[in-house]
């Protein structure tokens, strides 16, 4: 849990520092780093979407995970979150819009993807917290832009980062000698790809925004997929 805090905190200080200067930054300037952000998002969701050794797996946890995500309306709780969160602090005058994006955009970013999943199973599994301490130094400079660019919400996702991967962490300590490395690589593969999404609104490609806090669930059929492949295939 240790490394989960650290990261937490440079998220936090790192969306601070972000807010400090924001009065110092050109909206021209945070757009440009907004969309370079957004360049180098996509990057890094194409590398940990390409390492996918089942194509069938990641398609088959995608649209399971997303349909389940649609059914409990992951997305719009999300959103409800962020809003919630923006009236507790009464910052009415910033717009809630922003205040849900930045929260939102920011959690999503820190909290899905192979480093969240593999550093918080080597933290579980074998006390081996130099994957998220990686992690915590990139995702405290990207706070600083984002928190510039997209205002408080991006603060509040230290909160995700604390629950989400100190969850994972404590759940590999118990399931992470279970886990083959071909699931942990699957999972790892189908997070990239919803950083692709994450990418995708970030840079405003597309007509309609992705819902990409509904496919989040996808990240965890890979446990189930593979085992039951494997079964099938050893009977026919």
């Amino acid at each position: 849990m240790i490394a989960t805090i650290i990261n937490s905190v440079l998220v936090l200080g790192g969306s601070l520092l972000g807010l400090l200067l924001k009065n110092r930054i050109t909206e021209r300037f945070s757009n440009a780093m907004t969309n370079a952000l957004g360049l180098c998002i996509l990057v890094i969701g194409v590398i940990s979407a390409v390492k996918t050794e089942q194509v069938l797996c990641m398609i088959v946890s995608l649209a399971l995970g997303t349909g389940i995500g649609e059914f409990l309306h992951i997305e719009d709780g999300l959103d409800h979150l962020g809003e919630w969160l923006r009236k507790l602090i009464e910052r009415n005058r910033s717009g809630g819009s922003s205040f849900t994006e930045g929260f939102v955009t920011a959690s999503l970013l820190f909290c899905v993807g192979s480093m969240a999943i593999m550093g918080s199973l080597e933290a579980g599994v074998s006390h081996n917290y130099s994957i998220i301490l990686a992690k915590s130094i990139i995702d405290c400079i990207t706070a600083v832009t984002f928190a510039a660019a997209l205002g408080v919400g991006v603060a509040f996702s230290s909160l995700a980062i604390f629950f989400y991967q100190g969850t994972l962490t404590l759940l590999a300590g118990v399931l992470g000698p279970y886990l083959s490395q071909p699931v942990v690589t699957e999972m790892s593969a189908v997070g990239g790809a919803i950083i692709i999404g994450v990418a995708f609104n970030m840079l405003g490609l597309g007509e309609k925004k992705m819902h990409v806090g509904s496919m989040l669930p996808g990240i965890f059929f890979p446990i189930i997929y593979l085992p039951l492949a494997g079964l099938i295939s050893s009977i026919f």
